[in-house]
């Protein structure tokens, strides 16, 4: 077992064990106890009485048993100071020890103890450790400086530092390496550096390792110097460092070289420096794929600093067979912006586009039509016959940006390719899958296409262009440009839009890759590391730095108080509710005294939300209102690998706030994907947007890369819900680190069926995949059953009675309920008609103390649900759901569908059996049956077919109550002069039954 037998132990008594182990002469039998209290302290049993037992336990040599107590200290100094303070004069005897592992932890674990009273004690040990020889207790010292509770202690940290620096060299690094990092948490300059410490730094260079190096060289950056001549003296005693075997040595000194370089005021010298980078970068570009990757990167940014670094170095940047695909888009990039900006070198990118085409690996090919459209723009009528071959491959073609280029070398160059009306048509049969830009540029080059030549075709494509633009999207920018263009064309003036539309295009400048001035500054000064790769600056992408918590802090200030706890709130209301469910509908225990009190204050806060939504339902609506799409986090049990942190629930969902607004909001943290990435964050839902069966989803970017390459489905399901395209429509080309996006996407059923029946417990759950070009990543969206219910009725009342009989009562379940406030017939209808459960009669009883209301619904794959929900009169007021169909799974979603739509809570399950019983009795009027009597089958039968005669033949029945509960006529367009059969005249005149007769003749289906 190890040491989990320590974490496994409870029982009465066990402090006064511990008490005895921990004073026991046996060091074997403390070393157990000390684990034994450390174990307890981890699960959050109070072990403080044990502290003095502990605090004795110091007094060893063991290592092992010193970390154990120390960490036991830190944690409760702040419960008890007065104790903490005993244990001083051990913790400077620590640091006095020969061991320098026993010195360095006794430091740091003074400075860990946030006491005032400990920082007196602290000063002496921390004196005579910054003149310490071994560098592990040296850089222990400063790292203590750092979380020190007396700000002088951290401001004298930059003095002391120096101080050491003029004593033993392998404590230089060690000084550099901690002031380095106390700067970057605490954002103030910690190493003041002078012309003498630099030089001192730059004679240790040929004394350290490499990767210390790499440290020093990075501290050099911040140095200042005074003059040209003192910056060419740095430059020439770090450029031995360009020809290191380490790459990252090598960044080092290029970035230094660069920081130089802004003081120098020759140009001639500056030009030779230039030159003399241009190696060792063209060296990176041939070592491993992954240094190429990070080299590439860096050269954007040195290029645009220094335009003549790499001048004439252009077949570096020529794609190998074997380089990855990362290196080979980077390369393909780069290449596309030289040609831009240098003429002379377009001859030769382009001819080595062409031969990447030819080869027509799918990925080369969308970068290459990218490239090629920018080239067209920056030299056209040049190099047209590379159309031929762009055209060729035009299936290969997925992402957006090269779908967007393809289209616009189609609407630009018509006249020189052959079909292209073909072509351009063969976008329009995916339209509405597209993203808003690929769908913008398909209108503008319908446009061109008209205007160049009027042929019926081209009439043809621009009108259904036009037509979708304006009658069917979504996009506001989309159809108030469709409208402009329609309304130009209307006008008839065709040569006016040719000068608007088909206007000669002036040439492009390469702008796109230009990082603003400020930003680039600060990137230059972290080439080698992430912000040079992600083009991020160092604040923005590392948390715990001054910069980043105020940026924090600001943000969190813009968003009010009140709107973060609601979103919190409602994040969490949803992360409790499908538990709710499964706690109501199971006698399981939870054994937890949390866990009941935690989901009773959930099932609170539920009903405050459930009261505010019920009053704006109270009044009855015509309309079909689209169910808002409730959102619920993608749980433990139902998605391995997801880490549901409140803490990330909570910052996602106060960027969230319309969201959260809207629904019951729930944010997964990030979801490991398929190879075990992370990166992702989903929350999401399944409902109708519009009358259009959609999956909502809120997508975050948690990693630190951008995510690109999104394309979804879905696994298969009961009732075959698919996505319409695997394209996420809205969804941007990259999602930054830190970003999100709300995006919608279309579903079908009938699409990806399983054949299987769904669960038997809610909610349902949709096995969806999201593919990034991080990994795959797997999650279960989950929905309520009217999503797959038919959006028009389906069940006349000939049908209804036809296949309640056949179900019968042995396919029935009941339960019994109460409303949170009263429910009338009217109101009942109004609610269960938003969720496509289409009204079919309503019964009174004569007394009026009772309503029974009868509905039903058909699966989008043809199965049948049927409800009876009978109301009663009484305080309070009660509900009988009872639900009849011929697939078990269904009826428990069923449940908690009515349940959720009319604010039911079960009643307890020893009142299921007599509420149900005497709810339907007085609905039904079965209580007429004198004491003893039970009702004859035969009898009944028989009286039901000569009903079911007398109605065919043209009588009918008078409702007995029909003042009390109005007859509703069947919302069906066929069966509208339907009616309901009314109760029987009299239960007496039955001969003591009571036969109910909800319909008329059986029809066949």
């Amino acid at each position: 077992m190890g040491d989990a037998r320590y974490f496994s132990s409870s029982k009465r008594g066990e402090i006064h064990e511990l008490k005895e182990e921990l004073n026991s002469p046996n060091k074997d039998k403390k070393k157990e106890a000390i684990k034994k209290v450390i174990a307890a302290m981890t699960v959050g049993k109070d072990v403080s009485p044990l502290f003095p037992d502990v605090v004795n336990c110091m007094q060893t040599n063991s290592i092992e048993v010193k970390k154990l107590v120390y960490l036991y200290v830190i944690n409760y100094a702040k419960s008890q100071p007065e104790l903490a303070i005993l244990a001083v004069n051990t913790f400077r005897k620590d640091t006095m020890d020969p061991n320098p592992l026993i010195r360095a932890l006794a430091v740091r674990t003074m400075g860990s103890i946030k006491l005032e009273q400990m920082t007196e004690y602290l000063l002496e040990p921390l004196r005579r450790c910054c003149k310490d020889q071994d560098p592990y207790g040296f850089v222990a010292v400063l790292k203590d400086m750092l979380s020190d509770a007396n700000p002088m202690v951290v401001s004298n940290a930059g003095s002391s530092g120096v101080v050491a620096v003029e004593f033993v060299w392998v404590n230089i690094i060690a000084a550099v390496i901690a002031l380095c990092e106390m700067q970057q948490q605490s954002g103030k300059r910690m190493m003041p550096l002078d012309e003498k410490t630099v030089s001192n730094l730059l004679l240790a260079l040929n004394e350290c390792t490499e990767w210390a190096q790499v440290i020093i060289l990075d501290a050099i950056t911040m140095f200042q110097p005074k003059d040209s001549k003192q910056a060419k003296e740095m430059i020439e005693r770090v450029s031995a460092r360009l020809s290191h075997v380490n790459s990252a040595v090598v960044l080092s000194a290029i970035k230094v070289i660069m920081k130089m370089m802004e003081k120098l005021n020759n140009t001639d010298m500056i030009r030779v420096m230039c030159r003399r980078l241009s190696a060792p970068l063209v060296t990176l570009l041939s070592q491993e794929p992954e240094i190429q990757y990070i080299a590439l990167r860096n050269i954007r940014l040195i290029v645009q600093k220094r335009p003549i670094v790499l001048q004439g170095e252009v077949k570096v940047f020529f794609c190998k067979y074997n380089d990855p695909i990362y290196v080979k888009m980077e390369k393909l990039d780069v290449m596309g912006r030289i040609a831009l900006k240098l003429e002379a070198a377009a001859d030769v990118c382009v001819n080595a586009i062409l031969e990447l085409i030819e080869h027509r690996a799918d990925y080369v090919l969308q970068e290459s039509v990218v490239s090629m459209r920018d080239v067209f723009r920056k030299y056209p009528g040049k190099y047209e016959f590379v159309i031929g071959p762009l055209c060729e491959n035009l299936e290969s073609l997925a992402k957006p940006e090269a779908k967007e280029a393809m289209i616009w070398i189609l609407g630009e160059y018509p006249d020189r390719i052959e079909n292209a009306g073909d072509l351009l048509y063969s976008f329009l049969d995916g339209f509405f899958s597209e993203t808003y830009a690929v769908q913008q540029e398909l209108l503008t080059a319908a446009i061109k296409f008209f205007l160049k030549d009027t042929s019926k075709t081209n009439q043809d494509i621009v009108s259904k262009v036009l037509k979708a633009c304006t009658d069917s999207s979504s996009n506001p920018d989309l159809r108030d440009r469709g409208y402009m263009y329609w309304r130009m064309l209307s006008m008839g003036d065709l040569e006016k839009c040719k000068k608007i539309v088909v206007a000669p295009l002036p040439r492009i400048t390469d702008t796109s890759l230009l990082v603003e001035s400020n930003l680039l500054e600060v990137l230059l000064g972290t080439i080698g590391q992430l912000s040079s790769i992600y083009f991020i600056a160092p604040d923005e992408l590392i948390e715990g730095t001054k910069q980043y918590e105020e940026m924090e802090d600001y943000y969190e200030d813009q968003s009010s108080v009140e709107d973060r706890s609601q979103n919190i709130k409602a994040v969490k209301a949803a992360m409790a509710s499908p538990r709710s469910y499964e706690e109501r509908t199971t006698d399981l225990d939870s054994g937890s005294e949390d866990t009941s009190s935690s989901s009773s204050s959930d099932e609170d806060d539920d009903d405050e939300s459930s009261d505010s939504e019920t009053e704006d339902e109270e009044t009855p609506t015509t309309a079909t209102p689209d169910l808002p799409i409730q959102r619920f986090m993608v749980r433990p049990e139902d998605q391995k690998g997801v880490n549901n942190s409140v803490n990330a629930v909570e910052r996602l969902a106060i960027c969230c706030t319309s969201l959260a607004r809207s629904s019951s909001t729930g944010v997964s943290d990030a979801i490991s994907g398929g190879n075990g990435h992370t990166g992702l964050k989903v929350a999401g839902g399944i409902g109708f947007v519009k009358g259009v069966l959609c999956m909502e989803l809120l997508i975050g970017n948690s990693g630190g890369i951008p995510l690109t390459g999104f394309a979804i489905q879905c696994n298969k399901n009961a009732f075959g819900l698919a996505p319409k395209s695997t394209q996420i429509a809205g969804m941007p080309d990259t999602l930054q680190p830190g970003s999100s996006v709300s995006v919608r996407v279309p579903l079908e059923p009938n699409r990806l069926n399983s054949g299987s029946p769904p669960p038997n417990h809610p909610p349902l759950l949709l096995q969806t995949a999201i593919k990034t070009n991080v990994d795959i990543f797997y999650m279960n969206v989950p929905y309520t059953l009217y999503v797959v219910f038919e959006p028009k009725q389906m069940i006349n009342a000939d049908q209804f009675l036809s296949l309640w009989q056949r179900c019968g009562a042995d396919r029935q379940t009941s339960r019994a309920a109460t409303p949170s406030q009263p429910l009338n017939p009217e109101m009942v209808v109004a609610r269960l008609r938003q969720a496509n459960l289409f009204h079919v009669n309503t019964r009174g009883s004569r007394d009026g103390g009772s309503a029974a209301l009868y509905f039903g619904a058909c699966l989008t794959n043809r199965l049948v649900v049927l409800l009876e929900l009978v109301l009663t009169r009484t305080v309070p007021q009660e509900v009988m759901v009872n639900v009849r169909t011929e697939t078990p799974p269904l009826v428990n979603h069923m449940h908690y569908l009515i349940e959720s739509l009319l604010q039911l809570k079960p009643a307890p399950k020893a009142q299921q059996a007599a509420t149900g019983s005497s709810a339907t009795k007085r609905a039904h009027n079965e209580d007429a049956l004198p004491e003893g009597k039970t009702r004859d089958k035969k009898a009944f039968q028989s009286k039901l077919e000569k009903e079911k005669t007398e109605q065919a033949d043209g009588l009918e029945f008078e409702d007995p109550v029909e003042d009390e509960f109005e007859k509703e006529e069947i919302i069906d367009g066929d069966a509208s002069d339907a009616e309901m059969a009314a109760e029987e005249e009299d239960a007496a005149a039955a001969g003591g039954t009571a036969v109910y007769r909800p319909g008329v003749d059986k029809v066949e289906e």
